[in-house]
């Protein structure tokens, strides 16, 4: 059913691209603690059993049982560089997980240098994982702990899809395609490059899209199966991206926002060649996680966005009309806790996790 908007569904239409600098403070839901006591959790994923599968930064994963609780941490997870932004960050489920019990995460691997973002696979058993594989290493290797993105989809096609950030200290090499820095890059199960990637000849073939500065929201619309990103910007111009194979999403050359000191980045907004946001948040809201809802708890809820607000301290809903966005919402502002990630469950009840040295597992459902 198409949604009725107010002035902003308005101006998005004629707009295409819209700002968002407020929005509305929306009533309390009902939240129920699952877990406390994580350090900096992450990334996490339901299992087919209704198992939560999360990763905690300083380098661990877990599993999470909805009857008997919290696990201990799996063993047989590699080594991660626990730097500042990095560690053990995304994870996510083989598309044939039902039968190969197999997964896919994203972390900070130590290496000469400094760390580079990569994405491993391995089999996940009851008390361990197993066949521990890196099946792809950028080559984005910096000695600092900033701008991993890190984040993991796949398409209905079994296409990976892993977001890789600029390192902060590199911006300008996200126009640079030679690399992987700030960049979305497309790989099969095994880590190789998709056969029509824009870039299959070049010295990184397996890059989608570039121009990105650090996407830590990165989710399949439900219904047309196109890839959307979500990415921090400096202060001010956080985005959120409708992706197309070898676009440029213009970072640092395009940019809403300024450095932390105030000093300009850029005096550009649009150039030609470069790709606008379907929206952008001045001041930041500093986004991560990212979903479209789907479910049967939350019915007036369907097909919008559910976004994770660190700085800001909520989870934010955005009303989308295809892919117009409209009015905004905020939820749980006042429980004050950074929310790192966003996902439905097949109970159409949404979990977040909170990012803190004593961070949480949280279900939200409808109030009463």
């Amino acid at each position: 059913m198409t949604k009725s908007f107010k002035k902003f569904g308005c101006l998005a239409s004629m707009l295409g691209t819209v700002l968002f600098a407020s929005s509305t403070f929306a009533a309390s839901l009902n939240v129920k603690e699952l877990a406390v006591g994580l350090s900096n959790p992450w990334g996490m994923v339901f299992l087919p059993d209704g198992d939560i599968l999360l990763t905690e930064r300083a380098g661990k994963i877990r599993r999470f049982d909805m009857q008997t609780g919290l696990g201990e941490p799996l063993a047989g997870v590699p080594e991660v560089a626990a730097v500042n932004q990095g560690g053990m960050l995304d994870i996510i489920l083989d598309p044939g997980f039902s039968t190969n019990q197999t997964i896919y995460f994203c972390y900070s691997r130590p290496t000469e240098g400094g760390s580079s973002s990569s994405v491993a696979r391995a089999k996940l058993g009851e008390s361990s994982i197993t066949d521990v594989t890196d099946i792809f290493i950028a080559d984005s290797v910096a000695d600092n702990g900033f701008h991993f993105g890190c984040r993991l989809a796949f398409d209905a096609q079994n296409a990976l899809y892993a977001s890789l950030g600029d390192r902060n200290f590199f911006k300008e090499e996200a126009q640079n395609t030679d690399n992987h820095f700030g960049t979305i890059v497309r790989i099969d199960t095994k880590g190789k490059p998709i056969a029509d990637n824009p870039f299959i000849g070049g010295k990184a073939p397996e890059i989608f899209t570039y121009g990105h500065r650090n996407v830590q929201g990165l989710t399949i619309h439900p219904v047309t199966g196109e890839v959307w990103a979500m990415e921090h910007g400096p202060k001010g111009g956080d985005e959120v991206n409708k992706l197309a194979k070898g676009n440029n999403y213009g970072w640092p050359v395009i940019t809403y926002g300024i450095n932390y000191n105030g000093d300009i980045i850029s005096d550009k907004t649009h150039m030609e060649g470069m790709e606008q946001p379907v929206l952008y948040w001045d001041p930041s809201i500093a986004p991560s996680g990212m979903t479209f809802y789907s479910g049967e708890a939350f019915k007036d809820w369907q097909g919008d966005l559910l976004v994770g607000a660190l700085k800001f301290t909520h989870l934010r809903r955005i009303e989308m009309d295809g892919d117009t966005p409209g009015e905004q919402h905020e939820f749980l502002k006042e429980r004050k806790e950074r929310i790192r990630d966003v996902t439905v469950g097949p109970d159409g009840l949404i979990y977040l996790l909170t990012d803190s040295p004593e961070g949480k597992l949280l279900q939200v459902s409808p109030a009463e």
